[in-house]
């Protein structure tokens, strides 16, 4: 365990480091941090920091900077993260506010988060597995041809097309469609097949093949992974960083057009906990340079998916996880809203 003191020197490190871009000496952090320790005490500290990995010394610079393991303490130390302004607050509010739909709540907050934090932002789309149904629409585009429009509580409207084995009368498709949201309204997606099995038999033979295409179809939608969306702002942001990755910034561009790393660095949809990883703890090689800031977010304390970003290691943390949390709060008031 390092001493009280020791960590606050860490901590000024890293502060000065994501500060300034130079490496910190011990006599700029003593001029800059009131220690209450004398210089030549400063760098036995920096000494013992650099003998147990929390810092290294960049080649012939006099100074140093953090390692992973440094930041990583530095994270898991810290005592608060930085709150958003008043005015920071009410702008978060006003942007999303003026959102018309799902996509656009999406578009809107991955546009923010890459503008506070000026990192690349990434957001999921929520999942349809832990959404429950609003409402279900049912209409008929031609005799033996249904479109069923699938609203869920987070906002998502998926729509797919039924072609029905005859046709079907204007009557029995508001009966259906009214039995079927008599079912389902409100009910959580994986509770949906159960609830509707024995449908078909409460409607005249001729019409239960048609029932049965219905609800085959709204069936197929519910289990589609289709969650598995996200949006990605900001990369440009990276450009302002070149000299944060160690060879080129090639790597972390290539790893962002992954939508499966992407989703595996988010994490678990359902886990609602902030989570940083740094540096090496991104399993992808080519984001070894980066850390990823994330959070779940969604209504009535349920996380339905991820959004959070992605920076060099040389990153403003306290105010990156603030940013992110305040953010992710907002987004899910508006699907609570919606």
């Amino acid at each position: 365990m390092l001493s009280e003191r020791r960590l606050q020197v860490l901590r000024a490190i890293v502060q000065d480091y994501v500060g300034t871009e130079e490496p910190v000496g011990s006599k700029a952090l003593t001029e800059r941090h009131n220690l209450g320790v004398s210089p030549a005490t400063v760098r036995n500290d920096m000494a013992a920091l650099e003998e147990e990995g929390y810092i290294a010394q960049p080649h012939t610079s006099a100074g140093r900077i953090p390692t992973d393991k440094g930041y990583r303490l530095f994270v898991d130390r810290l005592a608060d993260v930085k709150p958003m302004t008043q005015p920071e607050r009410r702008a978060i509010q006003n942007f999303l506010d003026g959102a018309v739909d799902l996509d656009d709540v999406v578009a809107r907050t991955v546009r923010l988060l890459a503008q506070l934090t000026r990192q690349v932002a990434v957001v999921q789309y929520p999942s349809l597995t832990r959404s429950a149904v609003r409402h279900v629409e049912l209409l008929a585009l031609a005799p033996a041809r249904v479109m069923l429009v699938l609203i869920t509580d987070t906002g998502r409207v998926e729509q797919r097309m039924v072609d029905c084995p005859a046709p079907i009368g204007e009557n029995t498709l508001a009966d259906l469609r009214a039995r079927l949201n008599s079912r389902v309204t409100g009910r959580r997606f994986t509770d949906v097949p159960q609830l509707v099995q024995d449908l078909p038999e409460s409607f005249e033979a001729e019409d239960r093949g048609t029932v049965a295409s219905v609800l085959s179809t709204l069936l197929e939608t519910l289990v589609e992974r289709t969650e598995e969306r996200l949006m990605i702002g900001g990369t440009a942001n990276l450009t302002r960083f070149t000299h944060d990755f160690p060879l080129t910034i090639q790597p972390v561009l290539e790893a962002l057009e992954e939508q499966v790393v992407l989703l595996k660095l988010l994490g678990e949809a359902q886990d609602p906990a902030m989570t940083v990883r740094i540096g090496h703890e991104n399993e992808y090689e080519g984001l070894n340079s980066t850390s990823v800031v994330s959070v779940g977010y969604g209504s009535g304390g349920e996380a339905v998916a991820k959004l959070g970003v992605v920076g060099p290691t040389r990153m403003d943390y306290p105010g990156t996880m603030g940013a992110v949390r305040a953010v992710a709060r907002y987004v899910g008031q508006i699907l609570a809203e919606s």
